[in-house]
């Protein structure tokens, strides 16, 4: 059976099980073709049918684990243009959570912010986004085209948890810079930080493809090339050529 089940995944370039070291576990387009086969002996025909719509990216589901909600949906916008038969779901979360997903096949891709060179993870450069000041409507930096990191010294700031890559790269800048920083709170939510400051509460950062124009806020160029982030695209390594997920790098990348 498993000889059978290889030679299947060969000739339609399909991938029916995932295969860890926890075992084996159906693949969607396993689950479906399971559906199909069980217990209808003599529908050969159908079940054949539904693997050449797999080998011809018409059927199945690609799971994208991110640490960006608005880069994540865009490249599921893109793929659903480009793919709009197949099925694609996205979760949020930490770095860590992402990489455990990979690992535990628990998703296809994951996007996650310079990942570490794991054994086994095929990383590729997606996208940079640049980190820009949040402040509010009225603040004085509105009237200026940039600010820099020296501009920063003795303003309130609202700032994400430590740990996070939007945080560290403004620290970085600052500190390469002997700028002094004032922290005024500490929010772990990009939403959470926009709404502070369109309260009048302080100055916040985020990368310009996360900023949110709410009322009462404005977005500004911070001229420093320590205030940008480079996201990248990863899978195991040696599913990199499964159909589905190199359809999905192929438009992310293409």
């Amino acid at each position: 059976m498993t000889d059978q089940v290889k030679a299947l995944e060969q000739r339609f370039t399909v991938e029916l099980f995932l295969r860890g070291g926890r075992g084996v576990q159906l693949t969607a387009v396993g689950e479906r073709l399971y559906a199909i086969t069980q217990g209808l002996f003599g529908q050969e025909d159908e079940a054949i049918q539904f693997l050449q719509s797999a080998h011809k990216l018409k059927a199945g589901l690609v799971r994208v684990g991110a640490v960006s909600p608005p880069i994540a949906l865009e490249l599921a916008r893109h793929f659903k243009q480009a793919h709009p038969s197949l099925e694609l779901t996205v979760s949020i979360g930490s770095e860590e959570a992402t990489l455990q997903g990979l690992q535990d096949f628990g998703i296809d891709a994951g996007i996650m912010v310079e990942p570490p060179a794991v054994p086994g993870l095929h990383i590729a450069h997606y996208r940079s986004e640049r980190i820009v000041a949040v402040v509010p409507a009225g603040h004085a930096w509105t009237q200026r085209p940039s600010v820099t990191p020296a501009d920063i010294e003795g303003e309130m700031l609202i700032l994400r948890e430590p740990g996070s890559r939007t945080r560290h790269r403004v620290d970085l800048a600052c500190r390469q810079q002997n700028v002094p920083m004032n922290c005024a709170m500490e929010i772990n939510s990009r939403e959470a930080i926009l709404h502070a400051v369109a309260n009048g509460m302080g100055v916040g950062f985020v990368t310009q493809v996360e900023f949110i124009p709410l009322p009462g806020l404005a977005a500004v160029v911070v001229d420093d090339e320590q205030f940008s982030i480079n996201y990248s695209l990863c899978c195991l390594s040696v599913r990199r050529e499964r159909p589905l997920i190199k359809a999905l790098f192929d438009v992310a990348l293409g």
